[in-house]
């Protein structure tokens, strides 16, 4: 599976869900059908730049914008594994566990700091 494929797939389903819309919503606004949304999401199938447009004009976002995941990941060094990693994990969580995990890292190094 490609990483690319991954990461656009990511970005096109936090994008939907930041938009309370289903994959069936989207794919309808898209001019798809539903599954092949979910093939995308999980990175189980390539997509054209036609599609892209597509998806991205039912997302109401730039075409450019279904890509910042993959320019966020170059931005980090290979010795940003463990941040590679943590953004992975939060990018499949809700808001509020997003809200949650940064307060929780706030007190530990709050009390780091203070020792």
């Amino acid at each position: 599976m490609s990483e690319l494929l991954e990461l656009v797939g990511a970005r096109i389903r936090d994008l939907r869900k930041s938009r309370d819309l289903s994959q069936e919503a989207l794919a309808e606004n898209a001019g798809f059908n539903p599954s092949y949304i979910g093939f995308i999401e999980r990175a189980e199938r390539n997509i054209s730049l036609k599609n892209l447009e597509k998806i991205a004009t039912a997302l109401d976002v730039g075409v450019y914008e279904l890509f910042t995941y993959v320019k966020e990941r170059e931005e980090l060094s290979r010795d940003d594994e463990n941040i590679i990693k943590i953004i992975s994990l939060l990018r499949t969580r809700e808001p509020k566990h997003i809200l949650m995990v940064l307060n929780v890292i706030q007190e530990i190094f709050d009390t780091y700091d203070k020792n």
